[in-house]
């Protein structure tokens, strides 16, 4: 009996410091992680936050005041898009897609999807540079400098001419070749977002 109790305390003393060291190893194993793991972004500061704080609706509701030309655009497109989309926005296949060209091709057996052939909005083409462009640094584009890029796109598609300005005004009557060419959703769990598109259209 005395031997089998032994047995039995020594099981246990051995089994409560084998618990014990799993645990302390654990603990260890966490504190180590934690204090590895690299330090990854930062608090966003009131000035980035406004920067992205910006819904536009395809009738130009939401855009801020500020402009651009397509002269204007030149300068920052070669600057800090020219890399990945081409000199004349020809694209750089795989950094860079076209974005000038292929109007009247989406009906063909090769159609060439592009900002002019076929974004049916002007004013999405500047929500979509403001919000994600240039690539390594997007939302870092001013509102002007969103216009003037926006513009000089607008003006390498021949939608617009070299002298026109673009603003919040002029922006959402810029009207897109592909414009007709989408058609609305009118299931009733997305009819709002329906409604808004059927408002910029007329």
């Amino acid at each position: 009996m005395n031997f089998r109790m032994r047995s039995f305390g020594l099981f246990c003393v051995g089994s409560a410091a084998l618990l014990l060291t799993a645990a302390l190893f654990a603990q260890t194993n966490r504190s180590s992680q934690s204090t590895s793991l690299p330090s990854i972004g930062h608090p966003a500061s009131a000035e980035e936050i406004k920067q992205e704080d910006i819904t536009v609706l395809p009738n130009g509701q939401g855009l801020p005041d500020g402009s651009g030309t397509p002269e204007q655009g030149e300068a920052i497109y070669k600057a800090k898009c020219a890399a990945c989309h081409g000199e004349n926005g020809e694209g750089k296949p795989p950094t860079g897609v076209q974005l000038v060209g292929g109007i009247g091709t989406l009906a063909t057996p090769k159609p060439v999807k592009t900002i002019g052939s076929y974004w049916p909005y002007a004013t999405s083409v500047w929500d979509y540079i403001h919000r994600s462009m240039p690539y390594a640094e997007p939302g870092t584009l001013s509102a002007d400098e969103t216009y003037a890029v926006t513009a000089f796109l607008l003006f390498k598609n021949g939608i617009i001419s070299h002298d026109e300005t673009m603003n919040k005004d002029t922006l959402p009557k810029v009207r897109m070749p592909n414009r007709d060419g989408f058609i609305s959703d009118t299931r009733p769990d997305v009819h709002d977002s329906s409604s808004a598109v059927s408002k910029a259209n007329q």
